[in-house]
Parts: C-alpha cells; structure tokens; sequence
C-alpha cells in the first residue's frame, strides 16, 4: 500500500460523510479478515508510518521540539502509538470495508508483483523524507532527460491514489483543527477567528498544491526505481480498478480521520509539556 502521509488528506467533513456512506457495505468483512488484510497491503506501515508526521507538530506552532527533551518523544510516542492506530483502523473498517473490495485488493497484492510493491513501499514509508525527496527528483529529471514516458505512468499512479483529488483539502483542514485545538489548550495564541485562518492556510493554495505534486512524483519515483516500466504501468492500470478505487478511498479516509483526532490530542497534551533547563 503506498504511503499515505501528508499529500493524502481529507477534509473532516468529507471523512464523516464517507465514512457514514459506507456504514453498512452489502457485506463487512469481519475483523480476522481485515487484520490480515492489513498486512497483505501494507496498510499497517503505512498506519505506522502516521507517527512519523508528529515531528512536524512543534514547528507548525512554531515551537522547537528539542526544548521539551525527553517529554516531548514521550508524548508524542503515547499519542501515535501505533498499536491503538491499528486498533481504530480496524474498528472503522470492520463496519466499512467490503468482502468484494477486499478480496479484490488481497488478490493483487498476494501476488508476486503486488507483494513486492509492498516491500518497497513499507521500505519507503521509513526512508528520511528529505534524502527520498532528494533522490526521487534526480530520477525524474533523468527520466525527463531520457523522454521517457515512465514519468507520465507515475503521474497517472498518484492521481489514482487520490482519484478524488482532496489531498490538498485534507491537509489544510487537519492543519487547522491542530491549530485552532492548541489555540483552546493555551500552547499558542491566535490573533484570528477560524475564517480567518481558513483563508490565511488557503492563500498559497495554487503553490502548494504544485508542490504537493512534484513531491509526490518525487516520492513515486524513488519508491518503484526498481520496479520496470511494464510493471509500473500495471499497477496503475490495477490502481485506477472501481474496486480498487473503492479501497483506496476508505483507507485514506480512514488514514485522515486518524491523523485528524492524533494531531487534536497532541495539541492539547502539549498544554502540559514543560520546557528543559540546561544544567
């Protein structure tokens, strides 16, 4: 399952409305089967890898992370423990996730070429985003040099991921829940209202979603450098599926609703971080 961080949120509304939509599928698979299915995909890494993201909390409030020391990697490890994600994970998608979706995305990803796109992307989950960054793009660049039409492939594969195109949306939402929940917690002070500072995350929006998508190519180049030409255009072709669509929706939703609640938590158990006095 290809990693799922900050370029793929949703908007809380839309997560509410998705997830209430999908409340009562023809047929649930039950959670024996997700847990399973979880592993099969990758989607456990990438549940994982939600943790990753509190890094960038203290800066966000412009605050410096290594002013709190110890309690700051305490906190931060009890909010995103990975186990209680997993568990929320399967909780929702016992209720939402279909026999047919899933048996549909199990059978690609059991296979060989699909479980060897899950190693490389549960490898690249944990990779230093800035070397990934740095990486990926010296690829697409050759691949531009070269007129290769693999480029196009890999553009073709994020817009697949995000068929919906709410990535943008989803960031700035949940970048504004942190705020406005550090805000009420006394951890900062917000000079604006909530439209305010809706318009303030919107105002570079053309920018950031240009940015968002150079760096998801980037990110997909770095990630299936391996893999040949053929083999990527067979996994976008088997991602642009209406069943598999059908997954990759849910679990991004799912994903965003998880980050969402995480971030609002740690913005209020940071009222309680007290800074490190050198000795």
């Amino acid at each position: 399952m290809i990693h799922l961080r900050p370029a793929r949120w949703m908007p809380l509304a839309a997560i509410v409305l998705l997830l209430s939509l999908a409340v009562l599928p023809a047929r649930a698979a039950d959670r024996t089967r997700i847990e399973a299915f979880l592993v099969t995909t990758g989607f456990d890494v990438a549940l994982d890898s939600i943790a990753l993201s509190s890094a960038s909390a203290p800066q966000m409030l412009g605050l410096d992370a290594e002013a709190f020391g110890q309690q700051w990697r305490d906190l931060a490890g009890e909010v995103f423990d990975t186990d209680a994600m997993r568990s929320d994970a399967l909780d929702i998608l016992e209720e939402t996730l279909s026999d047919d979706a899933l048996d549909h995305a199990v059978a690609f990803y059991a296979s060989d070429l699909g479980q060897r796109l899950v190693v490389a992307e549960n490898a690249s989950h944990m990779e230093d985003d800035e070397l990934k960054q740095e990486a990926g793009q010296a690829i697409v660049s050759e691949l531009v040099r070269h007129g290769s039409t693999r480029v196009e492939w890999l553009k073709r594969m994020n817009r697949a991921i995000d068929s919906s195109g709410t990535a943008l949306r989803a960031l700035q939402e949940i970048q504004l829940r942190f705020l406005l929940a550090a805000s009420a917690a006394g951890v900062i002070e917000l000079d604006m209202d909530t439209e305010d500072l809706r318009t303030l995350l919107r105002r570079n929006e053309t920018e950031l979603r240009n940015s968002l998508q150079i760096s998801a190519l980037a990110g997909a180049a770095f990630t299936y450098q391996a893999f040949s030409d053929s083999e990527v255009q067979t996994y976008t072709e088997a991602l642009e599926q209406p069943l598999m669509q059908e997954v990759y929706e849910l679990l991004n939703a799912v994903q965003y609703h998880i980050m969402a609640d995480r971030f609002e938590r740690l913005a209020t158990r940071m009222a309680g971080l007290q800074p490190t006095q050198d000795l």
